[in-house]
């Protein structure tokens, strides 16, 4: 019977940080986790929990040495030692740690630095400490899971909020139960499908503007459908209508609020005007269940829903459970993202993917917001048709969320209310 077993695999119920624990702490050699001989009393800081200053005499002299208990990486708290300045090379961790204390400082009012830690204090460090690696966990998560050139980042210096709950990423809409999303059977033959098109391209078939010039920046009138090439396409992944399938190219961080309004997002980068910045991803859902999810997300005070009713209001986006990075993105009266309906390997138009593209130059570090309730002029017969019901439905500002919610964006524009 054994020799049946040698293939048999269990889950696991220790994580690896602590078999790694564990290991060290009994002295054992593992290869899947990395320790070997060399490494086994290899001490790495792992953070700092607390400082003190003491008097150390010196023959006739006496001097102040500043001390850090830190804890270890690898090594239970138990092994947490105190250990004079000079002999910690972690340069980034230090800073941190000061950064950390000096804003606890200022929260608390004090002026200067005690020679001894209260107790609340050095359990704010360690929390805060703590908060980190499980922020960096899940920003290392939410990297592995996909391939976009831009990398995401997670911040968290307000509070001690951690990676929301119930909430899984994806990178592609998540199909619910009684709906499918057929693929497109046909392509272009185009091989330079910007400057020679044939038959007007996958835009022209479908009586369109080509949406993008060769910077792959947007060029068509928000409201009108922009339609990518897609994989039955004769053109390459180079081609210059290929842009929203490419994924996010910009590096973007996820960072808490300090005004209440919890997550928020912004680039790390320069986006320039009418580039691609993300797309809205969540799972599709009929208006019915949305309706029917609206009481529950109504009393819990935040929705998430987004109507796909380009044609016909069939269908919704629900970004509340599962999403992207969108999922995190704020309100603005004056946003600098602005939506578009891209089709590109389904063509049913009660089922186009969202764009977030930018309305202006972005600079680094400013966040990325668009307007809850969008509103597009009704330039022509597409456009008009596509206001009619975003006017209404955008995000949070559809009919299905009947609380008045205040707004908090801060702009001299503001409505004072998203609904």
């Amino acid at each position: 019977m054994a020799e049946n077993l040698k293939d048999c695999k269990v889950a696991c119920l220790a994580a690896v940080d602590h078999l790694e624990v564990f290991c060290r702490e009994k002295g054992i050699k593992c290869r899947d986790l990395g320790i070997n001989k060399k490494n086994l009393c290899e001490y790495e800081v792992e953070y700092l929990c607390n400082f003190k200053r003491k008097v150390v005499t010196n023959g006739k002299t006496q001097e102040t040495q500043d001390m850090y208990f830190v804890k270890w990486k690898g090594y239970p708290e138990s092994m947490n030692s105190w250990e004079p300045r000079k002999n910690l090379k972690c340069t980034d961790l230090l800073n941190q740690f000061w950064e950390d204390l000096m804003c606890e400082m200022l929260r608390l009012k004090k002026r200067n630095v005690p020679k001894k830690l209260d107790a609340s204090i050095v359990s704010h460090l360690v929390q805060r400490a703590k908060l980190r690696q499980i922020l960096k966990l899940w920003e290392n998560q939410l990297n592995s899971l996909g391939s976009n050139k831009g990398r995401i980042h997670v911040e968290n210096l307000v509070d001690m909020e951690g990676p929301p709950k119930n909430f899984t990423y994806i990178n592609d809409y998540k199909v619910g139960d009684g709906i499918s999303l057929n693929e497109v059977a046909v392509g272009c033959e185009c091989t330079d499908c910007l400057n020679s098109p044939v038959g007007g391209c996958c835009a022209g078939v479908s009586q369109h503007k080509f949406a993008y010039n060769d910077l792959g920046q947007v060029r068509i009138r928000p409201g009108l459908p922009i339609y990518e090439c897609n994989k039955r396409c004769c053109c390459g992944p180079d081609c210059h209508n290929r842009v929203v399938q490419r994924g996010i190219q910009y590096s973007l961080c996820i960072f808490r609020t300090d005004n209440g309004r919890g997550w928020g997002v912004r680039t790390m980068e320069r986006i320039r005007k009418n580039t691609f910045v993300m797309e809205y991803v969540g799972e599709i859902i009929t208006t019915e269940e949305a309706e029917r999810r609206g009481h529950v997300y109504d009393k819990e005070g935040a929705t998430y829903l987004f109507d796909l009713d380009y044609v016909d209001d069939e269908y919704t986006v629900d970004a509340a459970h599962y999403g992207n990075i969108s999922h995190f993105v704020n309100h603005s009266c004056d946003p600098n993202l602005q939506v578009y309906n891209v089709f590109i390997e389904n063509l049913d138009e009660r089922l186009p993917r969202i764009a977030f593209f930018a309305t202006r130059a972005i600079k680094a570090g400013e966040e990325l917001t668009f307007d809850y309730k969008m509103q597009i002029d009704p330039v022509d017969a597409e456009s008009t048709k596509m206001d009619s019901n975003f006017s209404l439905t955008g995000l949070p500002g559809s009919p299905k969320k009947r609380m008045r919610v205040e707004c908090k964006c801060g702009m001299p524009t503001c409505r004072k209310y998203l609904f």
